[in-house]
Parts: structure tokens; sequence; C-alpha cells
């Protein structure tokens, strides 16, 4: 069976803002006319009669044959770059493909799962294969910018013992049929390809870095201090930067309804509902000594820690039993 895997450009190349004409044409092609064709071709100076010849280099014109697309068949959109999303990557572009250098041989096995997951996530027909190289089927591409269907095919390669990682384009096709690829296109769409793979990788990688910070956060303590005027607070000990994350979702649980928040103040502004016995026991921790009142919860930055206090609706702190019955009700919604 032959697969195709039609890709959203947008996700991995920079948005261009096009202006009154949305044709393909006005992306690839230079604005204005190109009179310049028709200009007539330079000729031998032929000296008037009499006149002695007189010789000088300054504006000679070399002659030279210049190789080049000229007219409507130059592309005048900006050459691609690969992105820099993996810390420590390196990359060099040629004329067939590109080339990334990897740290170590952890992140280039890394990229090479990526790259399995994204071929089998999107249903690309694969070849052939080995340990070290994936010959992909055709790679359709949805792009706004060419007028013609395009698909491309791929060798990926890794190399373990210099680490590196290589995406060449081997075929390519225009509107289904198999036509030599131009030296622009078998960079862009290397270039692209490489995106694709960079960008995957990048939200793997945050992915994972979030699920490890939420569960770090399961397990912050909660205690009871005192502020620096010796006055109670309750502190957690984690950044104030997971700490502002993390409150909304936990204060809806236990029963707040968040009316404002002003994270340059540290402020959150709530109303409370106290929940039912079985919620308290589900919780496995008492009551909080809150009445159905609103509060301003005033969050403070430690460093490592963050300071918490509540005021109730007058602005005036509440008492140290009620800070007292929170901190546990807090730490225990923490480990959730």
């Amino acid at each position: 069976m032959n697969y195709k895997y039609r890709l959203a450009l947008a996700a991995v190349v920079v948005t261009t803002i096009t202006a009154c004409s949305s044709g393909t044409d006005s992306r690839r092609q230079a604005a204005q006319d190109f009179n310049y064709l028709n200009t007539p071709s330079l000729e031998s100076w032929t000296l008037p009669a009499g006149a002695q010849p007189f010789s000088n280099t300054n504006y000679a014109i070399p002659q030279q044959v210049y190789k080049g697309e000229v007219g409507t068949k130059v592309d005048i959109r900006p050459p691609l770059q690969v992105l820099e999303l993996i810390p420590g990557v390196t990359s060099a572009i040629d004329q067939q493909g590109v080339t990334l250098f990897m740290p170590s041989s952890n992140d280039l096995m890394k990229i090479w799962r990526v790259t399995q997951k994204l071929i089998t996530d999107n249903n690309v027909g694969i070849i052939k294969q080995s340990a070290d190289r994936i010959d992909t089927d055709w790679v359709s591409w949805t792009n706004d910018d060419e007028d013609t269907k395009i698909s491309s095919r791929y060798t990926i390669e890794k190399t373990p013992n210099i680490n590196s990682y290589r995406i060449t384009l081997t075929d390519w096709r225009e509107n289904g049929d198999v036509k030599p690829v131009s030296a622009n296109n078998k960079r862009r769409y290397s270039i692209l390809m490489t995106n694709l793979v960079m960008s995957k990788y990048d939200n793997m990688a945050r992915e994972q870095a979030r699920l490890a910070a939420a569960e770090q956060l399961k397990n912050i303590p909660v205690v009871m201090g005192t502020d620096r005027s010796g006055l109670p607070i309750i502190i957690a000990r984690a950044s104030y930067e997971d700490m502002w994350e993390r409150l909304p979702a936990m204060l809806q649980q236990l029963g707040f309804t968040i009316e404002d928040r002003n994270r340059s103040q540290g402020l959150i502004e709530v109303k409370y509902r106290q929940p039912d016995d079985a919620f308290w026991t589900q919780l496995g921790t008492k009551p909080m000594n809150l009445t159905n009142d609103k509060y301003r919860i005033l969050v403070g930055d430690l460093g490592n820690r963050t300071s918490l206090n509540i005021t109730d609706n007058e602005g005036k702190p509440v008492t140290v039993s009620v800070l007292d019955s929170i901190a546990p009700v807090f730490g225990a919604a923490f480990a959730k």
C-alpha cells in the first residue's frame, strides 16, 4: 500500500503574511513586471570613421555564462533554516540534504526514536528499513506556496560512531509525475522534513518536562512558618513559578472559585464554599476553618520556597488557628 502523509507546514515554519493577492505566484514571484527580459543583448562598439581606438578595462563586463533562473522562475521566498530546537545540536546543509550532529549517543537515539514514532503515528510508508537507515515512501506536502501537488521520498540515516543524523531527499513528484528535483526544492524540502522531526522532538521533550514537573509538584511539603515581621504564614517548599501555575487547579478542587488573579502582585481573589463531609473523608483531612465568604490569597516569592497568606473580605489576616487548619489541607491536595 502506498501511504501518503499530508503535512501542515505552518507548524514547523515561520508564517508569512501576504498582502492583497493570495495566489501562489504572489508568494514565489517578484512583484511588478519582467520587462528586463526584453533588454536587447550587448553589442560590440563600432568606432566612427577616423576615430582612434581606446582601451580601458575598468568597465569591462566579463565574458561568462551565468547559471540561474530568470523572470517568473526566480523564487523570492526566503531560504529556510534548520530550527534550533535541540540544545547542543549543530547542523550542516549541503546540496543533497541536512545533517545534524548530536551532542551524545543518547540524544542520537532519542531523535531516532522520535523519527520512528513520527513515521508510525502518521502512517508514512517505509520502502526499506535497517538499524541505522529508513527509506520512506512518498510524503505528500500541503503548501499554499506551491501551485502543484508536491510529494517526496527521503532517506533518513544515523551514524552512531560520530553521533550524526541525516535526512536526504531522494525522489520528487509534481502532480503525481516523477521529475528531477531542483537544487532549491531539494534544499527547501529537506529542511522542512528536518524541522518537522525537530519540532516533534521538542514537543515530546516539553511534554516529558511538564509531566516530570507535575510529578514533582505532587510532593510539596506545606508547613506553618513566620514572615520577617514574625506573623504566621503558610510555607510551601516549591518555587513561586511552580506554585503560581499549580495553585488555581488545587484551589478549585478545595471549593474555591477564582474571581481574579494578578501575578505581578502575587494576588488571587477567591470565593469559598465548603465541600460536603464526603469530600473531606476522601481527602483524609479535617475541614478548613473557613466560612463561606470571599478571601484574598497572597503569594510571596521566597526563592526556592513560596509563602501563602490569607486575608478575609475586609482585608484582615485570618487567625493562626485558621491557617493551622488550612496548611494540612493544602499539603494533602498537592499530593493528589
